[in-house]
């Protein structure tokens, strides 16, 4: 099995599985702008991983996978694939509590630094050319 793929594998587990939470990512000034589940599957409808769904779907406006919108785009201060950004998501559960926020941004404080995101950092601009194909190469 792939290094990188098992050393997710166990992250994975013990920070969403274990815990038993779904993640959740919202945006903007008051971060209160939906803008997904981090680790549902591919064919929930809140889903970042559903290229269908509104959250994984590259054309929406809201879609961390769109490069020209505001939470895609890599200089808008709201997206976490800005590097400078101090005002990127957040990821929390469905009760509120803060798991970290989510960014590029490798001195932003309290950023999250579980496996799952780590992964997605890395490669979120081959993610976003086929969100489908990685979502089977991270959760299968």
């Amino acid at each position: 099995m792939n290094k990188l793929l098992l050393t997710f594998l166990i992250g994975f587990f013990l920070t969403t599985i274990v815990n038993g939470q779904t993640l959740h990512l919202y945006g903007g000034k008051n971060h209160d702008v939906y803008l997904g589940c981090l680790n549902c599957n591919s064919y929930d409808q809140n889903s970042i991983w559903n290229e269908y769904g509104k959250y994984g779907n590259s054309y929406n406006s809201n879609c961390i996978w769109n490069e020209y919108g505001t939470y895609g785009n890599e200089y808008n201060s709201y997206s976490p694939w800005n590097s400078y950004s101090n005002d990127p998501p957040v990821v929390v559960d469905k009760e509120g509590n803060f798991y970290g926020y989510f960014t590029v941004n490798e001195y932003k404080s309290k950023r999250a630094e579980f496996e799952l995101a780590l992964i997605i950092y890395k490669y979120h601009e081959l993610i976003r050319e086929d969100v489908d194909e990685w979502y089977d190469k991270i959760f299968e």
